[in-house]
């Protein structure tokens, strides 16, 4: 084979790898692309405006990017004055989906569970116990939660406790999360870990996500601003302390599924232009 001729294939082959290389980068970027923008936002974060104008706020949440809504049980209910069938076809008519809600889980618990599988929601959450004088009493959580779990498992739902601080401040050398956790079963209760209220504790994110892969699979994505020592300090995210790009991955890589915006605190600006922000955000992430 002459030199050229050689030069030629060679050529014609590394171009070939090069466009396959190509391909596969640009399919991965897509992939990538594709799951960030698989987040959601927790309604309480605008809470205010969704009580005057519940399906406005819904549109607009929407137009800012939101695909998945996690709902919790307010004064017009989980599906604020709509009946669960109408809040469904709502999300329906705007691209959406309703995966979960937080909710009073001691009233009315297996009706709640029956309507939020009839309309295909992923999950029903507690979202608060607040601090304990005993950790025997967060015994008795896992306890209820298994029960609750039982239920949304007969209704081919699942169950999932949402923390704040008090769970991961350490009781008597424990900590209250840990008791709940191992004294949940696994195929029964998972966990939606705030990271905000994690971190607000003292604790590592990462670590307690590597500590217990496959049971934390939500999580809100809160931030917490710089330099402050107040509890209640969320902020835009991307603005404050905790390192989401790097956090998100490993979150992703633990058995997290959903990862949904949650914010408390608007200094400077309104709940729905935060909501903005934090969507602008999360879509130029990877994870």
């Amino acid at each position: 084979m002459k030199r050229k001729e050689f030069l030629k294939i060679s050529s014609g082959l590394a171009m070939a790898g090069f466009a396959s290389k190509s391909v596969f980068a640009s399919y991965s970027q897509n992939e990538e692309a594709k799951n960030i923008k698989k987040f959601g936002i927790q309604l309480w974060s605008v809470r205010d405006d969704l009580a005057k104008d519940p399906k406005a706020v819904l549109k607009q949440l929407s137009g800012y990017g939101y695909k998945q809504i996690e709902s919790f049980e307010g004064s017009k209910g989980m599906f604020w004055g709509m009946s669960h069938t109408e809040f469904k076809k709502q999300m329906d008519d705007l691209g959406m989906k309703i995966i979960s809600s937080h909710c009073d889980i001691g009233k009315d618990f297996e009706k709640k569970a029956a309507e939020a599988a009839e309309i295909g929601m992923k999950y029903l959450i507690c979202p608060w116990k607040g601090p304990q004088k005993s950790l025997d009493n967060f015994k008795q959580f896992a306890d209820e939660f298994n029960q609750k779990g039982d239920i949304c498992k007969k209704n081919g739902i699942r169950f999932a406790y949402h923390n704040h601080d008090y769970s991961f401040t350490a009781m008597e050398g424990q900590f209250p999360q840990d008791i709940m956790m191992k004294n949940t079963d696994a195929g029964l209760v998972d966990f939606e870990m705030d990271m905000y209220w994690v971190v607000t504790g003292g604790q590592d994110i990462e670590a307690w996500l590597k500590k217990y892969p496959n049971r934390f699979r939500l999580c809100h994505v809160k931030d917490r601003t710089k330099n402050t020592k107040e509890k209640d300090a969320s902020c835009i995210v991307g603005t404050g302390s905790i390192d989401y790009p790097k956090i998100l991955k490993t979150a992703k890589k633990s058995g997290v599924q959903y990862f949904i915006i949650e914010q408390e605190r608007w200094d400077g600006t309104t709940p729905l232009k935060a909501a903005e922000a934090d969507a602008a955000y999360m879509k130029t992430l990877s994870i």
